[in-house]
């Protein structure tokens, strides 16, 4: 934005120039009347057609900056989504991963402790095999 001020600035300081120095040059050059009203005509014309020049090529910068903001501003959407999908995409498979491997551990702590479950229960039957048969060992004494 400075550098839009700065050069806007440049070419009304220019511009400003040109007429007042034009101008001054006129006023003091030793002339006819008539030639220094055709002088002015001629450096008036020549203002003029700088100004309209001028303002052409700021017509073409500006239009070139428009142009260069808005496909740098598509640029920089189309990559913003890019790397949102890619994120999403990426949130997406941790996920996944994160819920295959705890069914994977849910699967085989629930495994082992039925497994657990099942000796326990052989155990106390063999304890209590063996608690039956001390008893009977003892009454037969």
């Amino acid at each position: 934005m400075s550098d839009q001020i700065n050069s806007k600035d440049f070419i009304i300081g220019t511009l400003v120039g040109g007429i007042v120095g034009a101008t001054v040059a006129l006023l003091f050059a030793p002339k006819s009347g008539k030639e220094l009203r055709a002088d002015i005509n001629e450096g008036a014309s020549q203002v003029k057609e700088k100004a309209t020049e001028w303002k052409e090529l700021a017509q073409e910068k500006g239009t070139e900056w428009k142009e260069l903001a808005q496909e740098k501003g598509t640029e920089w959407y189309e990559k913003g989504t890019e790397l949102t999908k890619q994120a999403i995409d990426t949130t997406s498979e941790v996920t996944k991963d994160i819920i295959d491997k705890t069914e994977k551990v849910t699967k085989d702590l629930s495994s082992k402790i039925n497994k657990t479950e099942e000796k326990i229960e052989e155990i106390k039957e063999e304890v209590e095999e063996a608690i039956d048969e001390k008893l009977e060992a003892v009454k037969e004494d």
